[in-house]
């Protein structure tokens, strides 16, 4: 959770640089699950270079709930913190590499972290940021139609739409590959018309 903040918050380097001799590097191919739904996860994944999704199972349909590339760091993190079974299955999508780091690392890591001054008020700060991702992703679809939820991912996030896949996409977005096809025409002929 928090090795990808370590240049935005100098102040973890240390902690964190004693705690990489813990971390596993993995060279994954495409579609490596890393925790199936209904596991407790028990890995932090750190990616260093390529894409992972996070998503779930609705009567046979997966649902794509979030996509992760280098630099970011994931797992299921109720499941992470709770020991429950995970509601997600995290997936590659292209040959990836990552690193793993077990729970127990992590925690012992955070006991570690708790007594630095201001951990406290930079851990609010990563889990607002966070927070504020998945609701602003929940009001969306509420409030906007699939063809502005596909213009905002254009607008906010094009690196998704340059390397995911279209169905990957097109579940993300909460409509069929047909509707998303229809979607993109229909701006393309938008576009042609200026």
């Amino acid at each position: 959770m928090l090795f990808q903040f370590k240049d935005q918050f100098p102040q973890l380097k240390l902690h964190l640089d004693k705690y990489l001799q813990y971390q596993e590097r993995l060279e994954l191919p495409a579609k490596t699950i890393l925790l199936e739904e209904g596991k407790v996860s028990h890995r932090y994944i750190f990616v260093e270079k390529g894409c992972l999704r996070l998503y779930f199972n609705n009567n046979g349909d997966d649902k794509t709930v979030q996509f992760f590339f280098e630099n970011e760091g994931l797992s299921s993190l109720e499941s992470f913190v709770n020991n429950t079974p995970s509601m997600f299955t995290i997936e590659t999508i292209e040959p990836s590499v990552v690193y793993v780091t077990q729970q127990k690392h992590v925690g012992k890591l955070m006991e570690e972290l708790s007594n630095e001054p201001g951990f406290m008020k930079m851990m609010l700060q990563i889990f607002a940021r966070r927070q504020t991702h998945y609701i602003n992703e929940f009001v969306s679809f509420i409030r906007d139609t699939p063809e502005q939820r596909y213009q905002n991912l254009l607008a906010d996030r094009p690196h998704i739409v340059q390397r995911v896949p279209q169905h990957y996409i097109a579940s993300y977005l909460g409509v069929s590959t047909v509707h998303l096809s229809r979607i993109k025409s229909k701006l393309a002929k938008g576009k042609s018309h200026f």
